[in-house]
C-alpha cells in the first residue's frame, strides 16, 4: 500500500474513534499499534495519554507535535466525541510524514509527539514536563485552515494564534416571586448588565481582542419565580499575551463592581489559558523553504493570522530558545473549525504530510 493510501486509512479510522480530551486510551493504543509496525521507537505514559517517538539518530533533536483529542459537541441532535476541529488529520499527516521520512536520509533524530488534550488548552504541558521538547532545537505542528483562510492546494509556513481564556462565573442571590421581586437578589439583572458591560471593554483600535457570553444558565421549570442563581462563562481572546491579561484584569474588575451594584455575590474562575503564538522566523523560512520545494510558488501562502488559539505555543514559552512555527494547510475546510459538519477535501492530507516531511528533513540537515 503506497503512503497516501496509508495516510487515508489512518484517518478514516481516527475520525471513526474520536476519543475526548485526557482520555483518549484507544487512541494511544492505536498510535503505539501502528509505530510498531513501522518498526519507530516510541513509549506511552502510565498517567497520561498520548505517545512520544523517534527516528534518526544524533544529539541534535527536531520535533513535530500532533494534538490527538476529540471536542464533545452535539451533532445531529446527539451529545458526543467529535473530530470537527480536524485532529484526526493531524495526527494522520504527521504519521504520513513519518513514513515518507524513513525513506530520506537525516541529518539528526526526529521526535513525533502525539499530544492529547489541546482542547482544553493545557495538553502541552504534560508533555512539556514529560520532557518532550528536551534538547529540540526546532518544533513544527500542522493544522488544516478553513476556507476563508487559504484554500485547497495553498499550505501556509506559519499559523498566528491569539491567546485565548476562559471564565466561569456564577451569581449567588435569593429567589423571588414574580409578583414581588423587591424581596429577592436578581440574578438576572447583574446578568444582562455582564453582557452589556463586556462589550465596552475597548482597547487600541489596532490590537484585536473580544470578549463575549458563550453560556447562561438561569431558572427552572416555574416561570412566576425570578431566580436568584445564574451561571454563565465568557470567552476572552487577543492577538497578543499582553492584551489578553489586561482584558482578563478588566472583565474581573467590571463583574466584581456590577455584583456590588446589585447586591449579589459573584464567583469567578478563569481557566484554559492559552497563550499567542511566539513564531521563529528560521522556522517559518524552513517550512517556507519546504513547501516551494512540496508545491511550487503556486501552493504557496503567506503567513496566517487568526484569532483561534492553540495550546501548541507553549511550548515556546517553556523554553524561548525553541525555533518553531505551525504550518497551516488549505482543504477547503467548512463550514468552520468546531463546526459539528466540518469536512475537507481529503487529498490535502497527502500534500500535509509531504509539505512536512521536507520540512523536518531540511530542519534535521540544518541541526546536523
Amino acid at each position: 500500500m503506497v503512503i497516501k493510501e496509508r495516510i487515508g486509512k489512518w484517518f478514516e479510522h481516527f475520525h471513526a474513534y474520536p476519543e475526548v480530551s485526557w482520555k483518549e486510551v484507544e487512541t494511544t493504543a492505536k498510535l503505539a499499534e501502528i509505530l510498531t509496525e513501522m518498526n519507530v521507537k516510541h513509549h506511552t505514559f502510565d498517567d497520561v495519554t498520548g505517545v512520544i517517538a523517534e527516528i534518526g539518530e544524533g544529539d541534535h533533536i527536531v520535533a513535530v507535535r500532533a494534538d490527538i483529542d476529540a471536542l464533545w459537541q452535539e451533532v445531529g441532535g446527539v451529545y458526543k466525541a467529535n473530530h470537527s476541529c480536524g485532529h484526526d488529520a493531524n495526527i494522520s499527516m504527521v504519521l504520513g510524514a513519518l513514513s515518507y521520512l524513513q525513506q530520506e536520509e537525516l541529518g539528526s533524530r526526529i521526535r513525533f509527539i502525539f499530544q492529547p488534550a489541546e482542547e482544553k488548552g493545557n495538553g502541552a504541558n504534560s508533555m512539556i514536563e514529560r520532557g518532550a521538547v528536551d534538547g529540540v532545537s526546532y518544533l513544527f505542528g500542522v493544522h488544516l485552515r478553513p476556507q476563508e483562510e487559504i484554500p485547497f492546494g495553498k499550505v501556509t509556513p506559519a499559523i498566528h494564534h491569539g491567546a485565548a481564556m476562559f471564565l466561569e462565573g456564577k451569581i449567588i442571590g435569593d429567589d423571588a416571586h414574580g409578583a414581588r421581586p423587591q424581596q429577592g437578589n436578581n440574578a438576572l439583572d447583574p446578568l444582562f448588565a455582564i453582557a452589556q458591560f463586556v462589550k465596552t471593554i475597548y482597547f487600541s483600535p489596532y490590537e484585536a481582542y473580544s470578549a463575549k457570553l458563550t453560556k447562561v444558565q438561569a431558572g427552572g421549570d416555574s416561570l412566576n419565580i425570578i431566580p436568584g442563581t445564574a451561571t454563565f462563562a465568557i470567552d476572552a481572546r487577543a492577538q497578543s499575551n499582553t492584551v489578553l491579561h489586561e482584558l482578563k484584569k478588566r472583565i474581573t474588575q467590571g463583574i466584581q463592581a456590577i455584583g456590588q451594584m446589585h447586591g449579589v455575590e459573584i464567583e469567578l474562575a478563569w481557566s484554559d489559558y492559552t497563550p499567542a503564538a511566539e513564531v521563529s522566523e528560521e522556522a517559518t523560512t524552513i517550512a517556507r523553504e519546504a513547501i516551494l520545494a512540496t508545491v511550487g510558488e503556486e501552493g504557496y501562502a503567506p503567513d496566517i493570522i487568526t484569532s483561534g488559539s492553540d495550546d501548541f505555543h507553549f511550548y515556546t514559552i517553556h523554553n524561548p530558545k525553541l525555533k518553531a512555527a505551525m504550518i497551516g494547510i488549505g482543504a477547503d475546510l467548512g463550514p468552520g473549525l468546531h463546526h459539528p459538519d466540518m469536512t475537507f477535501n481529503k487529498e490535502a492530507l497527502d500534500i500535509g504530510a509531504r509539505v512536512l516531511a521536507e520540512t523536518l528533513k531540511k530542519a534535521s540537515l540544518l541541526s546536523k
